[in-house]
């Protein structure tokens, strides 16, 4: 098996290289766009900001010079296009959306600014994040660069691919039900998503708003760990973000796993699991037992519902939240239509995609009259449930290890037409969504394809260090271990 291998930096080694001036800014965003150019077959960027980066690379290098740089310094960081950024387009990946320029930062945005990030450009996604694999983007779907016959999962697939291949440090991506963990996962990078609440989706376009968070990609635990430093706790922009304290993330790393419990969850194991993961997840759960963690079989039993309640809950919040795309305010609007009621209807018809009206279809009628009690509010119960199944398994447990996608990439266009089987790819990731509890992708090797395995590290709620922690131990002592063996 040979694995294709992509020339990246880690944050440590910018720095480094900064301080040693090997590099400046200025020639780290200029390499950066080099390799941005060079890969766009790939469509991992809707926008690039060619040259207001490095305008603020130089202004970087100055302030590192005076000895007056944040804590970010150097650090290039590609940003989702579902995520606000002041006087430059948000499509959404959308027709709809296709010249709306933001008239102010996402909060998330503001803080990374604020710490001196330099913002390299906006990535693809599946529409209004509404999708698994990229493919749903009206500006043509995103490659897996580890095979380009292949999607680079969804919806934040570009942020994945930026991080992966070197076109950025680190990006910012969105995760309703596992669109950060699942392309971290077929990319082969590590991406979080925090504890709902944790960070402020201030400036985040709204598909599911009881679901929606804002989180980080990297190449290393330490570069998700800092992102989400920056970006974590309270904003008076937004009424759902928690007003909890924010730890030092970096204080998790380099540290043992001796004592701490491990829960493995039975239904996450069974029937559908590629055989190849399954055994890369179980060498690295062999790895922790040995290195003094404390592993013991849990049970989630509403696991079987994940997917049916997920579905009917985001499908209704997205027909709320997509309403206000009418034609008449901003965004996209029908020609030669006659009537009110005409511009609604072609506006929206010419402005969504596929796989967006099928969900604004579904909610629409999950919330209608005769129906509400019978999907809409059974399912808000069996998500009460589902996520007592995961109190409970805290209540005994630190962190939960699952797959984090029952396969590797597969193939475009293999599930376009078949939405169920694309739902199912979430099988693992939407749990922690409607439990609200925070989790990272975490690479766990290749299969005999060569492509990326990811494995889920999921902890109880606003206990994103311990995850860390775990994912920083076995970054730094399984490989050493195996290449020992």
């Amino acid at each position: 098996m040979k694995v294709k291998k992509f020339d990246v930096l880690t944050y440590d080694e910018i720095r480094e290289k900064l301080t040693s001036g090997e590099l400046t800014c200025e020639s780290l965003v200029k390499s950066y766009l080099g390799k941005i150019k060079e890969f766009r077959r790939l469509n991992a960027f809707i926008s690039v900001f060619e040259e207001k980066a490095i305008q603020r690379a130089i202004e970087i290098d100055e302030k590192i010079k005076s000895g007056d740089a944040e804590k970010l310094a150097g650090m290039v960081i590609a940003v989702k296009d579902n995520i606000c950024i002041k006087d430059e387009k948000c499509t959404c990946a959308s027709k709809i959306l296709e010249n709306f320029i933001s008239l102010y930062n996402a909060t998330a945005v503001e803080r990374l600014l604020k710490e001196d990030a330099i913002i390299i450009g906006k990535t693809n996604l599946d529409e209004f994040a509404m999708g698994s694999s990229t493919e749903n983007s009206y500006f043509g779907p995103t490659l897996n660069p580890y095979d380009e016959e292949r999607v680079p999962g969804g919806s934040s697939g570009g942020s994945a691919v930026a991080v992966a291949v070197g076109l950025s440090t680190t990006a910012l991506g969105s995760d309703t039900g596992g669109s950060i963990r699942q392309p971290a996962s077929f990319c082969g990078v590590y991406g979080l998503k925090p504890t709902y609440g944790r960070v402020s989706r201030f400036g985040l376009v709204a598909f599911a708003s009881s679901f929606d968070v804002i989180g980080p990609f990297g190449n290393s635990t330490k570069d998700v760990a800092l992102v989400l430093q920056v970006i974590a706790g309270r904003d008076e922009f937004d009424s759902t973000s928690a007003d909890v304290p924010v730890p030092d993330y970096l204080s998790f790393l380099d540290k043992d796993v001796k004592g701490l419990k491990v829960g493995i969850p039975q239904e996450y194991f069974s029937q559908g699991l590629d055989d190849e993961i399954r055994e890369a997840i179980e060498r690295r759960i062999d790895f922790l037992r040995e290195s003094g963690a404390i592993v013991e079989k849990i049970s989630l039993p509403h696991t079987d519902y994940n997917i049916p309640t997920y579905y009917i809950l985001v499908t209704a919040e997205a027909s709320s939240n997509l309403a206000r795309y009418d034609g008449a305010r901003y965004g996209f609007r029908a020609e030669g239509v006659k009537t009110l009621y005409e511009m609604y209807v072609k506006s929206r018809s010419q402005g969504f995609g596929a796989e967006v009206k099928r969900r604004i279809m579904l909610g629409t009628y999950v919330l209608s009259a005769g129906y509400y009690e019978a999907y809409y509010r059974k399912a808000q119960k069996v998500r009460r449930l589902i996520k007592e199944d995961f109190d409970k398994a805290f209540e005994k447990v630190d962190v939960i290890i699952t797959p984090t996608s029952p396969t590797t990439a597969f193939r475009i266009g293999e599930k376009v037409d078949d939405p169920l089987q694309m739902y199912l790819s979430d099988i693992y990731t939407v749990s922690v969504n409607l439990a609200g509890v925070p989790a990272i992708n975490v690479p766990a090797g290749f299969d005999s394809k060569g492509l990326p395995i990811g494995m889920q590290i999921i902890g109880n709620q606003f206990d994103e260090g311990t995850i860390l922690r775990v994912s920083d131990f076995l970054e730094k002592n399984y490989d050493k271990k195996v290449n020992n063996d």
